[in-house]
């Protein structure tokens, strides 16, 4: 069995509490959707277990920043962040995620960060059989941190939520399975408080880590995905 991870954001208590899941599971293989770094402060450790399970990754745009030296367009919270994180990861640790794929086609499947248009960037908040590229059946992307299973007929869109920061109000860590080409979307509780202890002893303040007790972005937002069937909808 396959285990779809995403977003796994540097936060090491979660992505153990999946993987552990997954394993009891039956889970063999591991695929990540990308943004392996970013917001919390364990991100070598996370790219360590992945590089264990032989996971292949996806770049995401938090990943993009370390590889490109680059800030976040976004966020001078994110760019503060990532400029701790390019000071404590390895050169090794860099450079598995330098081997991160833009995407992923696997006879029927696409797997992606963000969206067929922009497989780093692209926020697919709403979702109709129009996203699907021809010769699909499942597209998987990640990057919303909204966990989202939604079938049109014989084709279906997968985002198997975010293990590292969930932003739809469940703060438990999210991922997807894949058997026998049927898809399931699951959900882990972890110890949270670990993770922002370790964001405190790092020296971030409060706010960069509270969100994760209520399961939305920094700030408080909580996100949804839009499920469009047809033209009506």
């Amino acid at each position: 069995m396959l285990a779809i991870l995403s977003d796994i954001h540097g936060n090491l208590a979660a992505l153990e509490a999946v993987v552990a899941n997954a394993r009891s599971r039956g889970c063999t293989r591991f695929i990540s959707l990308g943004d392996v770094v970013g917001y919390y402060s364990k991100p070598g450790e996370c790219i360590d277990l992945l590089r264990s399970l032989g996971a292949t990754n996806i770049l995401g745009n938090h990943d993009s920043y370390i590889t490109m030296n680059e800030s976040c367009p976004r966020s001078r919270v994110v760019t503060e962040i990532i400029q701790y994180q390019k000071g404590i990861l390895s050169a090794a640790q860099v450079a598995w995620l330098g081997e991160s794929l833009d995407m992923l086609r696997e006879s029927d499947y696409l797997f992606v960060h963000g969206g067929p248009e922009n497989t780093r960037d692209q926020y697919l908040y709403s979702v109709s059989p129009a996203i699907i590229p021809d010769g699909v059946r499942i597209l998987f992307s990640g990057h919303t941190h909204v966990q989202t299973l939604a079938r049109f007929g014989d084709r279906a869109y997968c985002n198997p939520g975010s293990i590292g920061q969930p932003r739809d109000g469940d703060n438990r860590a999210a991922y997807a399975i894949v058997d026998d080409s049927e898809v399931s979307l699951h959900r882990v509780t972890y110890d949270i408080q670990q993770t922002a202890d370790a964001m405190k002893s790092a020296g971030f303040e409060p706010f960069t880590y509270q969100n994760l007790f209520h399961g939305t972005q920094i700030g408080g937002r909580v996100d949804q995905i839009r499920i469009i069937q047809s033209k009506e909808d």
